[in-house]
């Protein structure tokens, strides 16, 4: 008996189907339209979360979250901004009531003054250089305010456009660039005093 050949069409055509109208589905209690839109962003949705909490474990969790919620008030989305910019709001918002709430995340973040130098092991010069460069801008960059540091690395990603940034931090597109800015120029003003770049 030959197989239903309806199925193989629908796994083959869904990729041309657009957010918008699996979102549709979805709001008609369709829940394989909802996991398609699942598998759609999750990646996206994760990345999110891993930049506010540092934590895979935690980014994990706080996917979950956002995507059950997304579930639950799906009937209310109306589309206001396309449905992965609102998606990956809620994703923000879970994040960042998860390190208000867990003071882990600040436990994390250990002080410049606290972090040891690299070991130097039997590395050749220009790799513990590099490596020691790699260690020095992560700890500036963790040295950053939250608000400042949350949107450089966001754009630092390349995963966002700067409108699916400016939402998720509840700011506006101009916000978002400046803060990226300040972000570079302390950056730069740090990595100049320590001697790794040309003050010009």
């Amino acid at each position: 008996m030959r197989s239903d050949p309806t199925r193989t069409y629908a796994a083959v055509s869904i990729r041309s189907v657009t957010d918008e109208e699996l979102v549709l589905l979805a709001q008609q209690g369709d829940t394989s339209a909802f996991d398609q839109l699942v598998i759609r962003h999750e990646g996206s949705v994760y990345r999110a979360a891993l930049a506010a909490l540092r934590a895979p474990e935690d980014a994990k969790d706080v996917a979950q979250d956002a995507f059950v919620i997304a579930w639950s008030k799906l009937r209310r989305f109306r589309g206001e901004a396309s449905f992965k910019t609102w998606l990956l709001t809620i994703a923000w918002n879970r994040a960042m009531n998860h390190r208000r709430m867990q003071l882990r995340w600040w436990r994390r973040s250990a002080p410049m003054s606290d972090v040891r130098p690299v070991a130097t092991g039997d590395a050749p010069d220009e790799d513990l250089r590099m490596r020691q460069l790699r260690g020095t801008i992560t700890r500036v960059i963790e040295g950053l305010t939250p608000k400042v540091r949350d949107a450089f690395l966001l754009v630092q990603s390349e995963e966002y456009e700067y409108k699916d940034i400016a939402a998720m931090l509840g700011i506006s597109e101009g916000t978002v660039k400046w803060r990226v800015s300040e972000a570079r120029r302390k950056i730069k003003a740090q990595l100049v005093e320590l001697g790794y770049l040309d003050a010009r």
